[in-house]
């Protein structure tokens, strides 16, 4: 290792960082406390369902599904997002040096591509990646709108309750990328309505008509029949959840909130040990030259959390919830970049003390979990 490499601990970070995936993406290969393999058996065989798309698309290739597919999926989409994010930092920021520290308390969060490591599987990173599309894409016609509409769309297809984790985000970045940078007519707004209402109608399809009718063990036995390993019974202990009303879902997490609420001092020292990150993210909003827009942005923040907080009281993966509402301030921050400013916006110094600490912290906690802390 070079001389000058030693010199800037902000690469060491990184490779920290790297090694850190590695030892995540073993662990969880060698140790899964839990494969959601179940999602990729579900299809649309019993009419309209819930959390189908994934399965219904991974049907038309296989009628057999293995266990390893999970991993091989969910590994492929986390390499593509990975991708993504390098591509959108290099367009908002560059790779210089001074931006090194930025990427660091980015990439390099245990709320981001660590924790997306650890919940390899999960549908939370399908959101994540289409947001990131969306901010690398031009925004210049009403096409932009109605790729937004699409991908929050498809979104709720593979779960609905992307309408509160990523929708939001989504909407905001057209607010702010289209609405605010375009010229505002009667038809662009027309049809963002237009837009939004559709994707509302779905949610409200998916949540309450997406329920599967059939007997659960007609269900069950149609999920096994598609396992490449019918024996493996303990891998459809969550098939419960495509016959669970709302009602139940939230005396599930509120039976459970006296136990889990004791991780919110944990969650809250993890989104403080990113100050830096937040302090330069609030740099940002005060520089630009609008003032509606400033509004415009505080507005749009407290509608994504208000969205998480939602789901905080309504299911119980509280980790998850965190790390995602995280991963959207990030991705929101990028947004922002795009805005006119008044002002150059200092970055976070390379060279302070206690943000170097902070930065290492960082990079060595491997990811935040999906319940409860750690």
């Amino acid at each position: 290792m070079s001389l000058r490499t030693w010199q800037s601990p902000w690469r060491v970070m990184l490779a920290v960082n790297a090694a850190v995936l590695v030892g995540v993406f073993l662990h969880k290969i060698a140790l899964p406390p839990f494969v959601p393999y179940i999602h990729l058996l579900v299809d649309y065989h019993y009419g309209f369902t819930k959390r189908a798309l994934i399965g219904a698309i991974v049907s038309l290739f296989t009628d057999k599904v293995p266990v390893w597919l999970v991993f091989a999926l969910a590994g492929t989409m986390w390499l593509v997002t990975l991708g993504l994010f390098v591509k959108l930092f290099q367009k908002t920021f560059g790779f210089d040096d001074a931006h090194w520290p930025l990427f660091v308390f980015i990439a390099g969060s245990p709320f981001f591509l660590k924790n997306f490591m650890h919940t390899l599987g999960h549908f939370d990173i399908y959101g994540c990646a289409l947001t990131i599309v969306l901010l690398l894409i031009p925004a210049r016609s009403l096409v932009y709108v109605l790729i937004a509409a699409l991908f929050s769309i498809l979104l709720i297809l593979i779960h609905h309750i992307f309408v509160l984790m990523y929708v939001p985000t989504i909407a905001a970045i057209v607010l702010l990328r289209f609405y605010l940078m375009q010229r505002v007519t009667p038809r662009n707004i027309v049809i963002g309505l237009v837009a939004l209402a559709a994707v509302g109608i779905l949610f409200l399809g998916a949540q309450f008509a997406g329920t599967v009718e059939v007997p659960y063990d007609e269900f069950i036995r149609h999920l096994q029949s598609r396992m490449a390993d019918p024996s493996r019974t303990d891998l459809l202990a969550f098939g419960y959840i495509w016959y669970q009303p709302l009602s139940k879902e939230f005396a599930d997490t509120w039976t459970r909130m006296p136990s889990n609420i004791l991780g919110v001092p944990v969650f809250a020292l993890l989104i403080w040990l990113h100050v830096p990150l937040w302090r330069y993210f609030a740099r940002l909003i005060g520089a630009l030259a609008n003032d509606l827009h400033r509004r415009i942005v505080f507005a749009a923040l407290i509608m994504i959390s208000a969205g998480y907080l939602v789901m905080f009281v309504t299911v119980f993966d509280y980790s998850r919830w965190i790390s995602n509402w995280a991963v959207c301030m990030f991705l929101m921050l990028h947004a922002v970049k795009t805005l006119p400013a008044s002002k150059d916006v200092p970055l976070i110094p390379s060279d302070d003390r206690k943000t170097t600490i902070l930065g290492w912290i960082v990079t060595l906690i491997p990811r935040v979990g999906i319940v409860r802390p750690f």
